[in-house]
């Protein structure tokens, strides 16, 4: 990588998965992978367009058992833009001798290019460009460029262009045995010679969608009419036949359209795709206000670091691409949430999990709106949290840990060990702080902004309905005068439950329990910063009685934290497993980030080791401020020093495996202030989950991590710049690296533009111009006021 690109020299078959989920282009509504265009998918390739937020239910029966899995859906496939000689077959990468092949992503502007040099068996060569975008200007639109030359040949070059409707999910290879047929009552046609159109609908969901293409083809600058019209049961295409002589160039450009019958301000999804399909599809034309939209939101989420030697500006501009291809501003009326694997692949189908804790500060910091939108997606499924709750016997809403359309549990009881070849059951879905994250989300959303309207209108009935559910689920117990939380699982996935009981939970999550306790604080405090007549309306409607607040009051000082030799118990019973002897496994194994796979398939439980999948208890250090944990454990009756948080960080460091992109993330914040120089590699090594060494990055061919992209950000803008809000105050806290140079950021506050500049000895916040009212902003013990067009720094200039 360089300052603004990423780039892939030569072309290697092994990873060319891996690189398509990174060269993915998106807007927030959809996105395509970065496959030659006209692959097929197997193992070298994996073509795939995903709309936010447009799933589909598929069941199987597996094991005498049936499965249900919703997943996100892979649309038909507009990227075919494919050239042959003569009667040949369709060349790619993998048909010919590849001389020359680069891959370029461009983050500045949003495109990728492809350049090639191939010479096919009877010595011909040819040469081309292929260049492609997802426009952040026009939600529905792509585009796309076909230039090839034949250097050494006199013959016919055929060009085919159009779309792909035989797709199916089939991107993980763990879902193989599952079905993966999404698409039904396929309609391809052709409505002019250059025009090609799919038309499908979701089997389960009945979605009705459209991908239509349009396409012109020029010779040495003259255009080529008439061409062959190719439809089959599920495609369409246009075939060109140029006859070419050495050093003749053809160029195709072709503009896409997607729409689906869940799109807004729509007709229906034929009419859309053909009515926006631009009437000349001339793609530098096309790129222009697409590359205007980049530029506008690079300059709103400017994070500009001094280059150190390893990379790091590119490495963080990188990881904010991808987020911003993720969820944009055209997310705002998908009703899609924050996918965890992004738009770029098919593992996890497209869930949305907790980890969107990760993503929200890096958008609430620069895009408020954009966080306020993606939040609604929590609360319009809050009816389905309630049923949930009410499912198992408690009051509240509880979040589902997989969510995907409607807000009911999606995770998969059954899991696939791909080392054993066997089912086992997936006790994952107890992971009940999912609640936690989403309250967590909201009030931090609350504090950044000021927002007390989405406070009244919103984030106070979930937060209230989720501190419900938690101080239903917690149980008194007598021998302890203390308030337990059983049956849960704590962000370390390995340990759904005890050894002989591996799946029926653990008790007392530590995180669980504080964040619980947390919970319970904000909750009436949320209530109190009501107006007087929504506070009345609110309890009304929830049946909300004053005993359940004071109830609340009493677990803030009564629930139980374990505690095991001088750190905090990931949960009761921690201490009491079996220690692991990780040099023989590391010896044996090399990669162990699967430990629990490892240990399945030699037939054992890694529920009997002290062995975590990633950061459990850190993710207290993760989520609040040291004084605000040491204010609720002193609060609890535990006192907390920063000896206790330096043993627990190296405890659990010497017991984590890192088997999730998150870990390192995690690690790196916990390490800020202990030790910075070990900080930074966690840092490094989240920053590269994705893009580092292809042997360490795991399953991004199945699309990237997008809140270990977003996390590792967030390491860099609050993390090391110990940026808090509370109390209608930004405050900052630096222990800035000395490695990381200087830093310049741009961050959105109670309505101020900021300009942030952070080094080893200095802060300077500066505000824009403007008519926001002036804002508090505390560093080094000192509050000042900022007004618009003021700067502050510390020290004094």
């Amino acid at each position: 990588m360089n300052e603004w690109m990423l780039s892939f020299d030569g072309y290697d078959p092994s990873d060319e998965r891996r690189r398509e989920a990174l060269c993915t282009v998106g807007n927030g509504y959809f996105a395509t992978r970065g496959a030659w265009a006209g692959s097929r998918a197997g193992g070298r390739h994996y073509p795939g367009t995903y709309v936010a937020g447009l799933y589909n239910r598929l069941t199987d029966e597996i094991e005498g058992r049936t499965v249900e899995n919703e997943s996100l859906v892979n649309l038909p496939d507009w990227l075919p833009l494919c050239f042959a000689i003569g009667d040949g077959d369709w060349i790619g990468p993998d048909d010919a001798e590849l001389l020359e092949h680069q891959q370029e992503l461009d983050l500045r502007r949003g495109i990728l290019t492809r350049r090639f040099r191939l010479q096919v068996a009877d010595g011909n060569i040819l040469s081309g460009t292929e260049r492609r975008f997802v426009s952040m200007a026009d939600s529905h639109l792509a585009a796309q460029t076909l230039v090839v030359s034949a250097e050494n040949f006199s013959g016919v070059l055929r060009f085919r262009s159009g779309v792909d409707g035989s797709v199916t999910n089939s991107g993980v290879d763990r879902y193989q045995k599952l079905s993966g047929q999404h698409l039904v009552d396929l309609e391809p046609s052709l409505p002019d010679d250059n025009t090609a159109l799919v038309v499908a609908r979701t089997s389960q969901s009945h979605v009705r969608l459209a991908v239509a293409t349009r396409t012109t083809v020029r010779h040495n600058g003259l255009p080529i009419d008439e061409p062959i019209r190719v439809v089959d049961s599920s495609s369409a295409y246009s075939d060109y036949a140029i006859a070419v002589r050495p050093g003749d160039v053809v160029r195709a450009d072709k503009a896409a359209t997607v729409y689906t019958a869940r799109d807004i301000a729509i007709s229906e999804p034929v009419l859309a795709a053909l009515s926006a399909l631009p009437e000349r599809p001339v793609f530098d034309e096309l790129a222009e206000p697409h590359a205007l939209a980049w530029s506008q939101l690079w300059q709103q989420f400017a994070v500009e670091l001094e280059e150190p030697a390893d990379g790091t500006p590119a490495a963080v501009r990188l990881n904010l691409f991808h987020l911003l291809q993720s969820v944009s501003p055209h997310s705002s009326d998908a009703d899609a949430g924050v996918p965890a694997r992004g738009l770029h692949g098919e593992a996890y189908r497209g869930h949305i999990f907790w980890d969107e804790l990760f993503v929200f500060p890096v958008l609430t910091l620069r895009m408020p709106a954009l966080t306020r939108t993606l939040l609604r997606y929590r609360h319009r499924r809050l009816p389905a949290a309630r049923r949930a709750a009410a499912q198992i016997g408690c009051r509240g809403a509880m979040y589902p840990w997989q969510s995907g359309s409607d807000g009911r549990e999606e995770s998969q009881r059954l899991h696939l060990n791909p080392l054993s070849g066997r089912w086992n059951v997936d006790a994952t879905y107890r992971q009940r702080h999912v609640g936690l994250a989403v309250a967590y989300t909201m009030w931090q959303y609350v504090e950044a902004t000021g927002d007390d309207e989405f406070l009244a209108d919103h984030a106070a009935e979930v937060i209230v309905e989720v501190a419900r559910f938690f101080a239903d689920l917690a149980r008194y117990d007598e021998t302890r005068d203390r308030y337990v939380i059983e049956g849960v699982v704590g962000p370390d996935e390995f340990h759904t439950g005890y050894p002989g009981r591996p799946d029926e939970g653990i008790d007392n999550n530590a995180y669980t329990n504080v964040m619980a306790v947390w919970l319970f604080r904000r909750a009436a405090e949320a209530l109190d910063r009501l107006p007087g007549w929504r506070r009345v309306e609110l309890t009304d409607k929830l049946g909300l009685r004053p005993q359940e607040v004071s109830h609340w009051e009493e677990l803030t000082r009564r629930m139980y934290v374990p505690f095991h030799d001088g750190v905090i118990s990931q949960f009761e019973g921690y201490a009491d497993l079996a220690e692991l002897d990780w040099d023989h496994y590391r010896r044996q194994y090399g990669d162990i980030r699967r430990l629990d796979r490892i240990l399945e398939a030699e037939g054992h439980q890694v529920s009997a080791y002290q062995v975590s999948k990633q950061a459990d208890v850190l993710m207290l250090l993760y989520l609040l401020p040291r004084h605000e944990l040491d204010t609720l454990l002193e609060r609890l009756g535990y006192p907390i020093n920063t000896q206790l948080i330096r043993r627990t960080v190296r405890y659990y460091l010497a017991r984590t495996c890192h088997g999730s992109s998150l870990s390192a993330v995690v690690h790196a914040w916990g390490l800020a202030s202990l030790d910075p120089d070990q900080a930074l590699m966690f840092l490094s090594q989240a920053l590269r989950s994705d893009s580092g060494d292809p042997a360490q990055t795991g399953t991004t061919a199945e699309g990237i991590h997008l809140a270990a992209m977003a996390g590792s950000v967030d390491v860099v803008q609050r993390c090391f710049t110990g940026l808090t809000m509370s109390g209608d105050v930004l405050r900052f806290d630096p222990h800035w690296p000395a490695g990381l140079g200087r830093m310049l950021m741009t961050l959105r506050y109670r309505g101020q533009r900021l300009t942030v500049e952070v080094g080893t000895d200095h802060l300077r916040v500066a505000a824009d111009q403007g008519t926001a009212p002036p804002i508090k902003v505390r560093c080094h013990g000192t509050t000042r006021s900022l007004a618009a067009g003021e700067t502050v720094q510390w020290p004094d200039a």
